[in-house]
């Protein structure tokens, strides 16, 4: 997949492609994003294969990394904080719910 680079006409997250976000070693590996999470406390976001991932498979990212590692995030860049959207495979749509 061949993505140009982010302009500030075509971004579609609210922070910027260099700032950090959250991942795992299993994303970084080829594993499909199946959960976004949008939080409200600092507007971070967090993409993951799984919900049940340890602390060591943790990793720092830039948003403009996880946009170049899966394009369809586009399609949930106006997730509200505090929401989060799960998703049971790379071709399943997305479905967005309050991240309780």
């Amino acid at each position: 997949m061949n993505i140009s680079a982010p302009t500030p006409e075509n971004w579609p997250f609210d922070q910027a492609p260099n700032v950090a976000a959250i991942t795992s070693k299993q994303v970084l590996a080829g594993a499909t994003i199946t959960h976004v999470y949008h939080f409200d406390d600092d507007d971070s976001w967090v993409f993951l294969h799984d919900v049940g991932i340890s602390n060591d498979d943790g990793q720092v990212i830039g948003m403009g990394t996880a946009l170049k590692i899966d394009s369809s995030l586009r399609g949930i860049a106006d997730l509200p904080t505090g929401w989060m959207a799960t998703r049971t495979g790379l071709d399943s749509p997305w479905i967005r719910s309050l991240d309780s």
